[in-house]
C-alpha cells in the first residue's frame, strides 16, 4: 500500500504538544496584549500592558491585573491557564472564540470578550524576556514586611524588567510601545523620568508590597536616586537605547 505524499504532509504537520493536537504553525505560542473588550461590563484590571505569554513549551506568564504563570493546554477550543504562583495548581479556562496569527479572542467571563493583539516572543534566554518569571518577580507581593535590602531588589528587578522591555521593542523593530500602562512608581517621558507622586501611583504597583509603608520606602529609594544621582542620559536619537541606558544606570544605584 502505497501512502499519498499529500496525506503523509498532513500526518506530519500535526504534533501532540501541551495535551492537545495542535498544528506545527499554531498561531497561539505568541505573546498577546489585551486591546479592548466586547459585551458585558468592562474590567479596569485589564489595560493595555495586559499580556498573557504562551510558549511552546508549554509554559506562559501573565498580568491580567495579576500576576501569574504556570503551564497551559488548549482542548476543545479552551485555553487553560494552570497558576503555579502560590504553590497550589489553580487552573482557570478561558474559551477561544476566535484565533488567528494577529489577534485573539478570548471569553473573559459571561458575554464579555477580550481582544488580544500579538506581539513576537522575545528569543533567547530568560534573562532577555521582559515577561518571563525571572524579570517580574516584582509583581509577585511579598508575603512579609521587606527590609530595605529586600526593597531594593524589587525595585532592581523592576529595572530590570523595563530594560528588558525596551531591548525586546529595540530588537524587534517596534514603532511604539506602552509605557502608562504598566504599574509603575516611575513617570517616563519623552526625554526623560520621574517619580510619580502618591497620590498618582497606581494601585498595583501598591499592591507589589507588604503594606503602604514599603510602598513609601521604595519611593524615597527612587527619589534619592534621581536627587543624588547623576543619570548620564545617551545621546542618541533612539527613544529604546535612551531608556536602556538609563535604567542599566539605575540597577547600578540600587546595588
Amino acid at each position: 500500500m502505497r501512502l499519498n505524499p499529500l496525506c503523509l504532509i498532513g500526518i506530519l504537520s500535526l504534533s501532540l504538544v501541551a495535551g492537545g493536537c495542535r498544528l506545527i504553525n499554531d498561531p497561539l505560542p505568541q505573546l498577546w496584549f489585551f486591546t479592548y473588550s466586547q459585551g458585558g461590563d468592562s474590567d479596569s484590571l485589564l489595560n493595555p500592558a495586559s499580556f498573557l505569554s504562551l510558549h511552546k513549551d508549554g509554559t506562559y506568564t501573565r498580568d491580567f491585573g495579576r500576576f501569574s504563570y504556570g503551564t497551559w493546554q488548549y482542548r476543545d477550543k479552551t485555553l487553560y491557564l494552570e497558576d503555579k504562583i502560590d504553590g497550589h495548581a489553580n487552573t482557570t479556562a478561558f474559551p477561544v472564540t476566535d484565533i488567528g496569527p494577529k489577534e485573539m479572542k478570548l471569553n473573559l467571563g459571561g458575554s464579555r470578550t477580550g481582544i488580544f493583539d500579538s506581539q513576537p516572543l522575545a528569543s533567547g534566554k530568560n534573562t532577555d524576556d521582559p515577561f518571563s518569571v525571572q524579570n517580574n518577580k516584582w509583581r509577585i507581593p511579598p508575603t512579609h514586611r521587606e527590609t530595605d535590602d529586600e526593597i531594593k531588589q524589587r525595585l532592581y528587578n523592576h529595572c530590570q524588567f523595563w530594560e528588558s522591555y525596551f531591548e525586546w521593542a529595540l530588537a524587534n523593530e517596534l514603532a511604539t510601545v506602552d509605557v502608562r500602562s504598566t504599574p509603575t512608581a516611575i513617570k517616563i517621558y519623552g526625554n526623560g523620568f520621574g517619580l510619580k507622586p502618591v497620590e498618582e501611583l497606581p494601585a498595583r504597583w501598591k499592591e507589589c508590597f507588604f503594606d503602604d509603608e514599603d510602598c513609601s520606602k521604595a519611593s524615597a529609594m527612587i527619589l534619592e536616586i534621581f536627587q543624588h544621582r547623576n543619570i548620564a542620559w545617551a545621546h542618541t536619537d533612539n527613544k529604546y537605547k535612551f531608556f536602556i541606558s538609563a535604567f542599566q544606570q539605575m540597577k547600578n544605584f540600587l546595588r
